[in-house]
């Protein structure tokens, strides 16, 4: 193996923070872990309904550590850019946005998923994160589409991506297993030619 390609294989991913001027996106870090284990423990009850079910090792640092990176290797070869949501000014953990299942080829596609922390939820902290991200994949990654899937129920995760010019686009049959069981979802799209409104509105 030559000096050159030891190199390109060994190499960390490249920084990615997306900002604005109260609120920065970027890879989640080891020393995120005391944070993320406060936000995601005192918000447990808040986010249970809308997520896979939370297993007891999910939770240690050592699960916490692997994740960050499969997160390195997933972003690493295209297949997913996962961040978090800080505020700048104190740089507080929020909550999470997850750029996943890129697919390149005819497709040129991705699908968005997100949490937020309970006490930070309806302040339009992620409103403003999917404001941020839309650019990045449409101009950055080069993408074509953009999807989010939600429950039905979720009237405050539709309202958001409503609001931020998703379309609905149609009705999945026992989608994703959450919180134990098989899940209906609405599927939302959007596209670059899609209007995207410019105010701020509540997550």
């Amino acid at each position: 193996m030559t000096r050159s390609v030891f190199r390109f294989l060994s190499r960390q991913p490249e920084p990615v923070e997306i900002a604005s001027a109260t609120h920065l996106l970027r890879l989640p870090k080891m020393s995120d872990y005391r944070q993320w284990y406060a936000l995601r423990s005192e918000s447990r009850a808040f986010l249970e309904p809308w997520e896979p079910v939370w297993r007891a090792e999910d939770m240690t640092e050592s699960a916490f550590r692997t994740r960050v990176v499969r997160n390195e290797q997933e972003f690493s070869s295209g297949q997913a850019v996962p961040l978090f949501i800080l505020s700048r000014n104190d740089n507080q953990l929020l909550g999470g946005l997850t750029i996943g299942y890129i697919r390149r080829g005819a497709s040129q596609c991705c699908m968005i998923g997100y949490w937020m922390g309970e006490r930070f939820a309806g302040k339009g902290h992620m409103a403003e994160a999917v404001k941020l991200v839309v650019p990045y994949i449409f101009s950055s990654l080069q993408l074509h589409r953009i999807e989010a899937a939600c429950i039905p129920g979720n009237h405050r995760s539709i309202r958001l991506l409503e609001k931020a010019g998703f379309q609905r686009e149609g009705y999945l049959r026992k989608y994703l297993k959450i919180n134990g069981e098989w899940q209906d979802h609405l599927m939302f799209s959007l596209l670059p030619q899609d209007s995207f409104p410019t105010k701020n509105s509540s997550d």
